[in-house]
């Protein structure tokens, strides 16, 4: 069925090119903002080997699965899975798990535009000295102005917005491919001279220990569930993305093979980030934080009092913008290709239509930081809101139901044609997608909603 039924929008030229893609789904904010943080907090090296093993029992299985059903479908996340279902002679219902994982990639990019835009507005900040000599204080300040400035984030969303579906409306080689190419090698570079610098320049010794230094007495079970939940969210397991690349795959890829390079080079960025960050933290004598305030916040505290700080921060903030722009891409190509198979319409119209529509969501998200600031549903903003139900619901959700379809409702011949492994491999990635990987997923799940 493979090799027979070629995706109408295409295929990547070659294996490197889908592994660039879908790494560079995969590689996002989170791997930079909160994979070296938790690693920190929960046992260092310990955690590291817990998550790796979490990566292997549940990201990768899973990964695989959704790869595999994407080849097999070779269509839009939708289309795909009503075609299996028809295949499998099971409830067409199944369908709307690609209505799910669409609308969880549109939901998401509308927010990470917003954010994306942040870090684009912190280049030129970096690049005009904007954080030399400041204060923990100003650097606050500079980053609440931003936040209460609906013009400025919103001009920045739009550019982010822009660029991404000019990338997307060229197409699966003239467009994602040839974005992948540069973009990826690009943000390992400058990861790697942002690691260099940290070792020269920052408290290299102390960021190591509190990286890598293994501390068990921290690995409990909150800590195993942390690792279980990074393992599966950084991988952008249940969104749509990862399936709708794999339609593009050809036929000859080894599927399990690709997704272990796909796994190893996420987990490497991340610690890399760790490696580039923490050192500078300490250097500067700064408290280790998380999220939007490690990155906007304590960072460019660092850089404006470390020599060569100016050309470090532009560098860091660009490989920030790299790392969601090759995100944002997969976010919105589910979308795209259900537009065009659908709705009878070429690549540019599609990408006008879901791009202006999520670019629309975005600015009200924008507005939940200033003007909407007080419009709370369910004690929470838009971005807040949309966050939760993506992370905390539909994610997870996406994640255990394509487990559950690869492992239970397809037909064991189909996997095995389309994955081609030696039996003891099937066998294995079998046992793992069948029973390890929803419970463990279902686990993540409970975690998530605070009921564990």
């Amino acid at each position: 069925m493979t090799d027979k039924t070629p995706s109408i929008h295409g295929e990547w030229s070659s294996r490197l090119a889908f592994i660039l893609a879908a790494t560079g789904s995969a590689v996002g904010l989170g791997n930079i903002w909160k994979f070296p943080y938790i690693t920190g907090q929960n046992g260092g090296g310990a955690f590291v080997i817990v998550y790796l093993l979490c990566v292997a029992a549940i990201g990768i299985p899973i990964m695989i699965a959704e790869i595999m059903m994407g080849r097999r479908g070779r269509q839009s996340p939708i289309n795909t899975m009503q075609t299996l279902a028809t295949e499998a002679k099971v409830d067409p219902r199944w369908g709307y798990l690609g209505w799910m994982g669409m609308i969880a990639g549109f939901l998401i990019l509308a927010y990470y535009s917003v954010i994306a835009g942040w870090s684009m507005s912190y280049i030129l900040k970096a690049f005009f000295g904007g954080f030399f000599g400041t204060d923990g204080a100003e650097v606050k300040q500079m980053f609440d102005n931003l936040m209460a400035s609906p013009i400025q984030q919103i001009f920045w969303h739009s550019v982010f917005m822009f660029i991404t579906m000019q990338v997307v409306m060229r197409g699966i080689k003239g467009g994602l491919e040839k974005a992948v190419s540069f973009l990826m090698p690009a943000l390992f570079v400058i990861l790697m001279i942002l690691v260099a610098y940290a070792m020269a320049s920052g408290a290299y010794a102390q960021g190591i220990h509190f990286l890598f230094s293994p501390d068990f007495s921290k690995i409990n079970a909150d800590a195993v569930l942390t690792a279980m939940g990074h393992a599966f969210f950084t991988l952008s397991l249940g969104m749509g993305a990862i399936m709708v690349y794999g339609s593009y795959l050809p036929g000859h890829a080894s599927i399990a093979k690709t997704t272990i390079v796909i796994a190893g080079a996420d987990t490497a960025v991340a610690l890399l980030a760790g490696i580039a960050i923490f050192p500078l933290v300490f250097a500067n004598n700064l408290e280790v934080a998380v999220g939007p305030g490690l990155i906007f916040q304590t960072l460019p505290l660092a850089f404006g009092h470390m020599s060569g700080g100016w050309l470090f921060g532009v560098l860091f903030f660009v490989l920030l913008f790299f790392a969601a722009l090759t995100s944002s891409i997969s976010l919105i190509e589910p979308t795209v290709a259900w537009l065009v198979e659908n709705k009878n319409i070429d690549r540019q119209k599609a990408c006008v239509w879901s791009g202006s529509a999520c670019w629309g969501l975005g600015v009200a998200v924008v507005f939940s930081f200033n003007v909407w600031s007080n419009f709370k549903i369910f004690d929470k903003n838009l971005f807040e809101l949309l966050d939760y139900l993506t992370a905390n619901l539909m994610l997870p959700l996406g994640g255990l139901c394509i487990a559950v379809f690869a492992g239970w409702m397809m037909q064991p011949a189909h996997a095995e044609q389309e994955l081609e492994l030696p039996a003891q491999g099937f066998q294995a990635w079998q046992f793992l997608i069948k029973y390890v990987a929803p419970a463990a997923v279902f686990l993540v799940f409970l975690h998530v909603l605070g009921v564990l």
